[in-house]
């Protein structure tokens, strides 16, 4: 982000946040940074007291929010992270993985053809034209180059671009062919020539590893491409990464990382093949959704979208607790599984009672990043059911969020319970690592966790 937004969010530093900025300071020491200077020489951790913190980061999160890779060291994040997840990779309409200079199907100018300033720069060069990469991929190199045990992952799918997955999982051809496209395009990094830029080997050493952002088999998402028999094409796919991720590792000696997005709810996890031992065998982890428990599709009612224990019948009883338990009663080990935060809220208007949480509302305004809402009205947490809330009084607006209330009550959980660790969507959203920073000083401050 800009020196001028960077000094405008500095600035809005209320009391109420002071002693949890304060309390993550040492995970975060840029904090503390001059206006206009560059942090000190700082690296991300391979993990956090034996925990992961995994942190999805938007490709277009530089453009529409001025969130610069850099940005991760600028605000001592990357020591708050373990694993960046670069979302999207489109598995495209010829079901392969693939950066196509086209609309909707894929981001080939924020992913290696966008020239990035000096002052947005990892490393503080600028990008030139004559270069064969730029843009985001040029950054996570140079990431890389500055944080060698921070793992990047190509995510693959989301809400948006998971419309071909069940074709291109139906067939054994057609899995084999799209996971030997997304290793070629990623791991090797044989990019597009597009605009003089990519071709074989531009981006290779970037990936670690492929997360696999299905959403969902079987039950469908954003569109209806589904089918009853993507419960068996859904695991088949994932032996199938597997396999030759493995296989291309022998020949590299890298470990290659396999993960994968899991839905909440039992209804589409237990049609969708994610609950079967299958899966838990060829993944290395699993991020499990713990948020989008409740929205702006009920517009007339407020309510928790994160809680990590239920709320009685609201939320169809859902809770970040039984979201990821059912993996493990399932057979997933515990160290596997990450309990998925969000740094975005959803909001209602026309709320005349903020002090309880299910209240009647006018209508739903939308979701907005928490570095906009972390200071509007005033803050309430229930410590019962693990959920923060923000409300204006004097607007009558109510947002469901995560703070650094919930954030350490879910890490204080997480720790005891013996899980894997913790998972963003999405980093962008973050005020200057003050949600991140409290989670990994919730770690530090833990028990060593299983990775130890």
């Amino acid at each position: 982000m800009s020196p001028r937004v960077r000094t405008l969010r500095r600035a809005s530093i209320t009391l109420a946040t002071a002693t949890a900025i304060a309390a993550s300071a040492i995970a975060s020491p840029a904090l503390a940074a001059p206006s206009g200077s560059k942090p000190p020489p700082i690296t991300g951790p391979a993990d956090i007291n034996g925990y992961r913190s995994v942190g999805y980061l938007m490709s277009d999160a530089p453009v529409t929010r001025d969130y610069q890779i850099e940005d991760l060291f600028d605000t001592g994040a990357i020591r708050d992270i373990t694993h960046v997840n670069y979302a999207f990779g489109n598995v495209t309409a010829d079901l392969r993985c693939d950066i196509l200079d086209a609309a909707g199907e894929g981001d080939a100018h924020n992913d290696f053809l966008r020239l990035v300033s000096a002052a947005d720069s990892v490393d503080g060069k600028k990008d030139k034209p004559a270069q064969a990469l730029a843009g985001n991929f040029n950054q996570l190199r140079k990431l890389k180059e500055r944080s060698p045990e921070t793992k990047v992952l190509i995510s693959l799918g989301g809400w948006t671009w998971s419309d071909n997955f069940s074709a291109a999982a139906a067939t054994p051809e057609s899995r084999t062919a799209l996971v030997s496209s997304c290793i070629d395009l990623y791991l090797k990094g044989n990019l597009p020539v597009i605009d003089g830029k990519g071709g074989p080997g531009a981006a290779a050493g970037i990936f670690d590893g492929i997360d696999v952002d299905w959403e969902w088999p079987v039950t469908g998402g954003e569109t209806a491409n589904a089918t009853p028999a993507d419960n068996e094409n859904f695991l088949a796919l994932m032996e199938e990464f597997r396999g030759q991720l493995d296989a291309y590792g022998a020949v590299t000696g890298e470990d290659y990382l396999l993960t994968a997005f899991a839905p909440a709810g039992g209804w589409n996890a237990g049609q969708g093949g994610w609950l079967d031992p299958r899966l838990f065998a060829a993944v290395d982890f699993l991020n499990v959704q713990g948020y989008d428990f409740h929205g702006g599709w009920v517009p007339n009612m407020t309510g928790h979208q994160g809680n990590l224990h239920p709320d009685g019948t609201q939320n169809w009883g859902l809770g970040l607790d039984g979201a990821v338990g059912m993996y493990v009663n399932a057979g997933a080990r515990p160290d596997q599984l990450n309990a998925g935060l969000a740094a975005y809220g959803h909001g209602w208007s026309g709320v005349t009672n903020g002090a309880e949480a299910w209240q009647p509302a006018a209508g739903s305004i939308g979701t907005k990043p928490y570095f906009e809402i972390r200071d509007v009205g005033d803050a309430f947490f229930d410590a019962a059911v693990g959920a923060a809330w923000r409300y204006d009084a004097a607007t009558g607006d109510w947002w469901s969020l995560d703070d650094p209330s919930s954030v350490t009550a879910k890490a204080d959980w997480l720790t005891s319970e013996g899980y894997g660790g913790a998972m963003w969507w999405d980093l962008s959203g973050d005020y200057r690592n003050e949600l991140g920073g409290t989670l990994g000083g919730a770690l530090r401050a833990a028990e060593s966790g299983p990775l130890d």
